[in-house]
């Protein structure tokens, strides 16, 4: 029973609802019914679709804490610009400073085999060019004319011995020549010397010592009229057609420095001037209060431009491999993290925390945060920032629609 009257009360209310919504056209009782309004925008478009489906056609679009909005005409205003984030090659730029140092490959020491007074002086001061083949000083030693002396008479053995029926005396002055002549050998006697010897018949009273190479003195430790020692040291001397250069490299980018990659290096003195070499030796060992490496780089020095122990500005660029990367100033540090502005499009531009991974150049490699394809703000970042008080608007969590 209960059930039937519910059923009919519903049934009065439902019949009064419909009696109510009728109206009546403006013009009077009979006119034709007015036409029907026009539906609301895209309010039949959105029926039976879900919300997945909705975001998908666009007709609401999801905005992150933070995002802002910037007309266009705003935009052109305070100068926005806007970058694509994509992949390219990355090369590392890294800059530091190097001093000028000898290749010590190329340092020669000029020392006598025998003992001596110097007679001549030919290269008298520090600092003297001298080349190849040139003749430094020349050296009196009593041992050299007495051996010089045994070798013109194991001459004259050998001529008359070699009319000896006996084999082995006629072999025994052979042996005894070239005794006699390789100790002149190995004073550094050359051949030349040896022959003149030969054809003059007569002992040389001085030993002449030549420049091993084409360089510059860096010491020169005798005085004419000294008194020297066997494998004394006379004179240092540098090539300086080929020097090296030691750069100091921070910690964090040794990983970077690989033999062979090349650098270049300026002055002060010159800085329109550049120089280009290659990495030749990285040092296995840290500086423990710079906490820096050392890494050596070959110069070529034709002209002598380059002088030991000159400072130069380095300049190293290292590749790092493709990745994904994005402007430089489309990123804001806050010194915690990093944010760069997406455009969403229509003058929204959201915030985004991403990660960075190496700084190549003007780009940083993305490691986080960014797909490929997309538009960030590459300038004007601040002012942005300041307009919308962004700073504070990034630190919010959650979504709104």
């Amino acid at each position: 029973m209960k059930r039937l009257v519910w059923i009919f009360l519903l049934l009065t209310l439902l019949s009064v609802g419909a009696a109510f919504g009728q109206t009546r056209h403006p013009a009077g009782h009979g006119a034709d019914p007015p036409e029907p309004a026009a539906p609301v925008d895209d309010v039949d478009d959105l029926k039976g679709l879900s919300m997945e489906a909705i975001e998908k056609e666009g007709k609401v679009q999801e905005i992150a804490p933070g995002t802002v909005h910037v007309s266009p005409e705003r935009q052109q205003l305070i100068g926005v610009r806007f970058g694509t984030v994509e992949r390219r090659s990355l090369d590392k730029i890294i800059r530091t400073v190097g001093r000028i140092d000898y290749d010590e490959r190329r340092i020669g020491i000029v020392s006598p085999k025998i003992s001596g007074w110097i007679e001549t002086l030919y290269v008298d001061f520090t600092g003297r060019f001298v080349r190849r083949g040139e003749a430094l000083l020349t050296i009196y030693s009593p041992e050299l004319v007495s051996t010089q002396e045994e070798y013109l008479l194991a001459l004259e053995a050998r001529k008359d011995w070699s009319r000896s029926p006996f084999p082995e005396v006629s072999g025994g002055g052979v042996l005894l020549a070239e005794s006699a002549r390789r100790r002149l050998k190995l004073w550094d006697i050359s051949d030349a010397q040896i022959r003149a010897l030969e054809q003059r018949r007569e002992p040389q009273k001085t030993l002449t010592l030549y420049s091993p190479f084409t360089g510059h003195v860096l010491e020169k430790m005798v005085n004419q009229g000294q008194f020297v020692d066997a494998g004394m040291t006379l004179f240092r001397i540098a090539d300086l057609s080929v020097v090296w250069l030691i750069a100091d490299i921070y910690e964090q980018e040794l990983p970077f420095i690989h033999p062979g990659q090349t650098a270049s290096i300026r002055f002060a003195d010159a800085p329109g001037e550049a120089f280009t070499g290659k990495a030749i030796y990285i040092y296995p060992y840290l500086d423990p209060q710079t906490r820096t490496g050392k890494a050596r780089f070959e110069f070529a020095n034709p002209h002598g431009r380059l002088k030991p122990e000159m400072f130069a500005t380095v300049e190293i660029q290292a590749p790092v491999g493709e990745g994904l990367a994005v402007e430089e100033g489309a990123v804001i540090d806050t010194g915690t993290r990093k944010v760069v502005l997406v455009d969403k499009g229509a003058g929204y531009l959201e915030p985004r925390e991403i990660r960075t991974g190496v700084k190549a150049g003007a780009f940083f490699e993305v490691v986080e945060g960014l797909a490929a394809g997309e538009r960030v703000v590459t300038s004007a970042n601040f002012l942005i920032d300041s307009e919308s008080k962004l700073k504070e608007a990034v630190g919010g969590g959650g979504h709104q629609h």
